[in-house]
């Protein structure tokens, strides 16, 4: 079974490094939710600047934040022949610095996070309510644990 998993840089940071981890917990998200369809998404690095300008246009939320994903499943054409389309991740670099600083872990582990969150809310997850972020929250800890990504 193929995934594919876009990565675009749009930050002035190296990030290839990171670009295996991304894999890992596709691949490990999809075993955990015993997902078997084939999926494609992608994921961007962007500026405040470019976040802020997505949360306000689409969200309503004149700020910065540190994700957010668009799930083409909201949409009713996501599947494209075999392949179930995901959506697109967007995360904030200069947002996961600072967040990895404040919580005392590596970037790597923010960035990871991040992804992990954004790729559940394509997925269909949300934590608007305590019981849904309990859930989304658990599953999220659980992907990283089983990859070894600890705070």
């Amino acid at each position: 079974m193929s995934h594919l998993l876009s990565v675009i840089n749009n930050t002035k940071h190296d990030l290839k490094k990171y670009q295996k981890k991304y894999n890992e917990i596709l691949l490990e998200t999809l075993k955990v939710l015993k997902i078997k369809d084939e999926v494609s998404l992608s994921v961007s690095f962007v500026s405040s600047y470019m976040i802020k300008k997505y949360n306000r246009e689409y969200r309503n939320i004149d700020k910065v934040t540190d994700v957010i994903s668009f799930a083409m499943e909201d949409s009713e054409c996501y599947f494209q022949d075999d392949n179930r389309e995901l959506g697109d991740i967007f995360i904030c670099y200069d947002r996961a610095l600072k967040q990895s600083k404040e919580y005392g872990h590596s970037l790597e582990r923010e960035l990871s996070f991040l992804f992990t969150h954004g790729l559940l809310h394509l997925l269909g997850y949300d934590h608007m309510e305590k019981e849904d972020e309990e859930i989304m929250f658990g599953l999220q800890e659980k992907i990283l644990k089983n990859l070894g990504v600890n705070r």
